[in-house]
C-alpha cells in the first residue's frame, strides 16, 4: 500500500487525537467545579494523549494525497479505532476500577452512540465521568452524521442522500459545498442540542441532568446518570419531550438542515421518513394497546410509555422508562425485532435503517412482477429516483453480512454460556447500536457489568461493525485491499 496514504491517515488520526485530548479538559473542569478528584485523571490523560498526538502529527505532516476509496475505507476504520482507544484512557485510569476491556467497551459504546454500559450505581459516579461519556456520544453523533452524509455514499457501501439541495446532489457529489453544508449542519446539531437542554430543564430535570441527557438524546446514544434511566424521573411530559427529540434526531440531518435553514417543506418527501414514522407508530400503538388490554394499564399511560420505549429502540437511543419485557410476550418479541430496524440514513440512529427496507421492498415487488411478465422491463425506485444496480447490490451485501455477523456473534455468546435471549439480543443490540437487550441481565433495567472481558471484546467489535455499516470494516479483510 502507498506509504504516502498511510502517512496521511496517521496524520489525520493524530489531529483527531489532539481534538479529543482538548475535549478532556471539559470533564476536568466539571470535576473541579463539583469538587471531585477525577479532574486529575482527565488532565493527565489529556497531556499524555495530546503529547503523543502532537508528536505523531509533526512526524507525518506533509502534502495530502488525493482522496480515494481506499483512503476512505482505511481512514474511517483508523479514526474510529483512535476515538475508541482515546476515549477509554480516562475511564481506565479513573476510580471506577474497570478492566481495559470494560473501559474500551464503555468508550466504544459512547463513540458509536450505542449506550450500553458496564458501570453500575451511576448516581454515585463522578460528574466528570458522566459528562465525558455524554461528550463522547455527542461528538460521536457528529462523526456519524458526517460519515452517513458524505463518506459512505462515496464509498458505495452505505448511506443514501437522494435529496437534492439546489444544484448539488449529495448522493452524486458527497463533498460538494462541504464547507457551507458543514456549517449549517453544526448550527442545526448545536441548536437542537440547546433546545433539548432547555426542554429537559423546564420539565423534570436539573441543569446537569438536562445537559447530559440532551447530549445523549440528540446523539441517540442513551447514556444517562441513573441505573434505571428515565424511570428515575416521574414525568410523562418529560417522556413526550424525549420521544419528540429521539424521533427528530432519527431523521436525515440533510433534510433537517434544508427544512430548518431554508424552510423547504418538500424536504420531508423522502420515502424513508414515511417508512420510519410508519413503523414507529405501528409498534408504539400496538405495544400500548397490548399493555392496556393485557395488564389493565390506563390507555394514556400505556401509550406514553409505549411511544417512549419504542422511539428509544427504533431511534437506537436505548433509554427506558419501564421494564417493557414485563408487559408480555408480544412486547418482548416486538422489542427484539424493532432492535434490527433503526432510523433513517444520515442520522445518528443505527440499525439496518429505513431506506434499505424501502429499496428491498421495491426489489421484491419488481421481482414478483418479472415472474408474471418475464420480458417486461421494470426499474427499482426510491421515490422518484431509479436505484442503480450497484446500490441494490450494496443493500443486499449489507443485509446479508448483517444477519451473518449477528448469527456468528450469537453463537459465540452462546458458547460463552449465555442463554438464547441474552446471546442473540446482546449481539443485535450492539450491532444495531441500540443499547439494552432482552432478559434480566442486559434488559432495559440491566447492564453489561456481569459480562467477562472476552464477551465485551466481541460486543465492542459488533458495535464498531454496526456503526461503520459492516462492509466498511470487512473490506479490510480482503487481501486485494492491501495490494499496491
Amino acid at each position: 500500500m502507498n506509504t504516502n496514504l498511510l502517512r496521511a491517515v496517521v496524520y489525520i488520526a493524530a489531529l483527531c487525537g489532539l481534538y479529543l485530548s482538548t475535549a478532556m479538559l471539559i470533564p476536568a473542569m466539571v470535576s473541579l467545579y463539583y469538587g471531585d478528584d477525577a479532574w486529575s485523571v482527565f488532565t493527565v490523560s489529556a497531556a499524555m494523549v495530546g503529547g503523543l498526538s502532537l508528536t505523531a502529527a509533526m512526524a507525518t505532516r506533509g502534502p495530502p494525497p488525493s482522496f480515494t476509496k481506499r483512503m476512505g475505507f482505511l481512514l474511517v476504520n483508523v479514526l474510529w479505532a483512535v476515538f475508541s482507544l482515546v476515549g477509554a484512557i480516562p475511564l481506565y485510569f479513573s476510580d471506577l476500577d474497570l478492566t481495559f476491556a470494560q473501559s474500551l467497551f464503555e468508550a466504544i459504546s459512547g463513540i458509536t452512540t450505542t449506550g450500553s454500559t458496564v458501570i453500575s450505581n451511576l448516581h454515585q459516579v463522578s460528574p466528570g465521568i458522566l459528562i465525558w461519556r455524554a461528550l463522547l456520544a455527542w461528538l460521536g453523533g457528529i462523526g456519524i452524521v458526517a460519515l452517513g452524509l458524505f463518506v459512505l455514499p462515496f464509498l458505495r457501501v452505505g448511506g443514501v442522500s437522494f435529496f437534492k439541495m439546489e444544484s448539488s446532489d449529495i448522493g452524486d457529489k458527497p463533498f460538494a459545498r462541504i464547507a457551507t453544508f458543514t456549517r449549517a449542519f453544526m448550527a442545526v446539531y448545536v441548536g437542537i442540542t440547546l433546545a433539548c437542554i432547555i426542554a429537559y430543564d423546564v420539565t423534570a430535570m436539573g441543569h446537569f441532568d438536562a445537559i447530559v441527557h440532551a447530549f445523549t438524546t440528540v446523539a441517540t446514544a442513551g447514556f444517562g446518570n441513573y441505573d434505571n434511566s428515565f424511570a428515575a424521573f416521574d414525568s410523562h411530559a418529560l417522556l413526550w419531550v424525549s420521544t419528540f427529540f429521539m424521533t427528530l434526531c432519527s431523521l436525515p440531518f440533510s433534510i433537517l438542515i434544508v427544512l430548518l435553514v431554508r424552510g423547504r417543506l418538500d424536504a420531508l418527501r423522502d420515502p424513508q421518513i414515511f417508512v420510519f414514522l410508519g413503523y414507529l407508530g405501528a409498534f408504539a400503538i400496538a405495544g400500548g394497546l397490548y399493555n392496556h388490554l393485557r395488564n389493565g394499564i390506563e390507555l394514556p399511560v400505556a401509550l406514553t410509555h409505549s411511544f417512549f420505549n419504542f422511539a428509544s429502540i427504533l431511534s437506537t437511543t436505548g433509554y427506558a422508562s419501564q421494564d417493557y419485557t414485563l408487559w408480555g410476550p408480544f412486547a418482548v418479541a416486538a422489542a427484539f425485532f424493532a432492535t434490527f430496524m433503526g432510523g433513517c440514513s444520515g442520522s445518528t440512529a443505527g440499525g439496518i435503517k429505513a431506506y434499505r427496507f424501502v429499496i428491498l421492498f421495491n426489489i421484491i415487488v419488481t421481482g414478483l412482477k418479472k415472474l408474471i411478465y418475464p420480458n417486461a422491463v421494470y426499474s427499482v425506485r426510491y421515490g422518484n429516483q431509479i436505484v442503480d444496480a450497484e446500490t441494490q447490490r450494496a443493500v443486499f451485501l449489507f443485509v446479508s453480512a448483517y444477519v451473518f455477523i449477528w448469527a456468528i456473534g450469537s453463537m459465540a455468546m452462546a458458547l460463552a454460556g449465555y442463554d438464547f435471549a441474552t446471546a442473540t439480543s446482546s449481539v443485535i443490540t450492539a450491532l444495531s447500536n441500540v443499547g439494552p437487550g432482552i432478559g434480566p441481565l442486559i434488559g432495559p433495567v440491566g447492564n453489561f457489568a456481569m459480562m467477562n472481558d472476552p464477551e465485551l471484546y466481541i460486543l465492542s467489535l459488533a458495535m464498531l461493525l454496526g456503526r461503520l455499516e459492516v462492509l466498511t470494516v470487512l473490506v479490510l479483510l480482503v487481501p486485494m485491499f492491501w495490494r499496491s
